[in-house]
């Protein structure tokens, strides 16, 4: 069934732009056509070309995309809630032997990854088990973690910490004995949460490192196109995003984030540890499932800042944005996609890298002091 789906998805598509692709090949001909031509018309063409490009886009990017909106800056100080998350992800001591913290595996100078296969836990020797993805907009995904174990973002932030491979504390009254010990946090539990007696609590620790992270958001150049700049984007740009809408990828990744909003087995058609040279077949949500239908299923990563996430797919085995882009073709639609369509892609998928509010950035004061 799965795969019927695909076939008629690619299909579909591929009616939807034909007849604009054959416009602009037509185009392309004349305009070639008629001899050689200095710089000038040159620009002239590729604007020409450009311009068909947005009409069969057009078409189609209101039910499949959506854009994302940030401030450029935040004061973090502010939010008394927002400012607690913000000191408690760059904090070490969230960890039992206060040598990690939750920006230790999400690092937001390089888009909330750690560029590792995996992650070296609180006692530098052990590593998880699968890829840590990024933190930047994950507020927006529908489900958090690779087989969406947690349902937000506030949900996921307490997991790590008491894990015994991550963060290791031992368990949650340990982390909040440890915190109702530091000066400073008694301030700032007290003044994001003026109401509750007990304000340092480990419901309350989630709920604020969440309020932080759902600031963290990015939006591209992709957003201004979006929103009707059609010069946010280059000409191969927008030929990479139309391969993406006609290849199917869309059928994956759309929405605000291009992906983030379902599960899917990975390797529709090829399997995937095949393709990735994984040393370990993860069978993803059936691990917790036991629904042999949803063997190596996972979420949908979103593609959001991609060129900088890498290493790619649950368990960081692919270190080339091209190659992932060729797997996914392969394994998810059976398309053995060209060359061109490649670099167009990916030039594309560059596109959707966008800045964190600066202020994010910053470690706090007092936790830098830490560090000394």
């Amino acid at each position: 069934m799965m795969k019927f789906i695909h076939e008629n998805y690619y299909l579909c598509k591929k009616n939807v732009m034909r007849n604009i692709f054959i416009l602009t090949a037509i185009s392309s001909f004349l305009w070639t056509s008629c001899g050689n031509f200095d710089e000038q018309n040159k620009k002239d063409k590729e604007l020409f070309e450009s311009s068909q490009y947005d009409l069969a886009i057009n078409d189609v990017k209101d039910g499949l995309f959506k854009p994302i909106a940030n401030e450029k800056d935040i004061d973090l100080s502010a939010d008394p809630k927002v400012n607690l998350g913000y000191h408690l992800f760059y904090d070490p001591r969230l960890s039992k032997n206060s040598s990690i913290s939750c920006n230790s595996c999400h690092n937001l100078e390089t888009f909330g990854v750690d560029n590792e296969p995996t992650s070296l836990g609180d006692d530098g020797v052990t590593r998880g088990g699968r890829n840590s993805p990024t933190v930047l907009n994950a507020s927006l995904h529908f489900k958090q973690f690779w087989d969406g174990r947690a349902e937000d973002v506030e949900a996921q932030a307490g997991m790590p910490i008491t894990n015994p491979v991550e963060m290791m504390i031992p368990s949650e009254d340990f982390l909040v004995q440890r915190l109702k010990g530091i000066d400073l946090y008694q301030r700032l539990f007290k003044k994001a949460y003026p109401q509750q007696e007990q304000a340092i609590t480990y419901k309350n620790i989630q709920d604020a490192i969440g309020a932080f992270e759902r600031k963290l958001l990015t939006p591209s150049r992709f957003d201004e196109y979006l929103n009707g700049d059609m010069n946010a984007l280059t000409l191969q740009e927008k030929q990479g995003l139309m391969s993406f809408v006609n290849i199917g990828c869309t059928q994956c990744h759309s929405g605000a984030l291009l992906g983030g909003g379902m599960f899917q087995t990975f390797g529709v058609y090829h399997k995937y540890w095949e393709l990735t040279k994984s040393p370990k077949i993860d069978d993803g949500l059936f691990d917790i499932t036991k629904d042999e239908a949803q063997k190596n299923m996972f979420k949908v990563p979103s593609l959001r800042n991609v060129e900088h996430t890498y290493p790619y797919f649950h368990d960081g085995q692919v270190k080339s944005l091209d190659e992932a882009v060729r797997i996914m073709a392969k394994a998810q639609l059976n398309y053995d996609i060209s060359k061109e369509e490649t670099d167009n892609i990916v030039a594309f998928l560059k596109s959707l890298t966008g800045e964190l509010p600066a202020s994010t950035k910053v470690v706090p004061q007092s936790i830098a002091a830490l560090q000394k």
